[in-house]
């Protein structure tokens, strides 16, 4: 993911200050301690095609790294593992589920709004040192 990512984002802002950049580093990081689950979708060999982390945020149920390797895309990998995100967050009494993607990530955008995510404002920790992130829920 984070080659990906890198592609796609290249280093940051040219001419952003360095303590914007950590600071949105810091950010981006998941902290295992906050870490509900990582989930695992595999095929039927057991060959793994992607993985989620289910995260606290605050009093919030986040959804965090949302990974499916290229040759698995459009097989509904991402669709399974967020149906099962939903189910770990109402077994964690989360009345929602939050979410947080990039701008040049147009083919998440289309997944969390194609299974009935809604966008809602950019929150923290990301409001501050990514303003042009795209944020979703669902409710549960």
């Amino acid at each position: 993911m984070d080659e990906e990512m890198h592609e796609r984002y290249g280093d940051g802002n040219p001419g952003e200050a360095p303590e914007v950049s950590a600071e949105r580093n810091r950010v981006l990081a998941v902290d295992p301690s906050s870490v509900v689950t990582s989930l695992l979708a595999v095929d039927e060999d057991g060959t793994v095609l992607g993985h989620i982390a289910v995260r606290r945020l605050g009093d919030e149920i986040e959804l965090k790294r949302l990974i499916v390797l290229a040759a698995a895309r459009g097989k509904g990998a991402a669709t399974a593992l967020l149906d099962e995100c939903a189910r770990v967050g109402r077994e964690q009494g989360a009345e929602r589920l939050i979410l947080q993607t990039g701008d040049k990530q147009p083919e998440a955008v289309a997944l969390y709004e194609k299974t009935g995510w809604d966008r809602i404002d950019v929150y923290e920790p990301y409001a501050e040192t990514m303003p042009w992130s795209y944020c979703f829920a669902k409710t549960l």
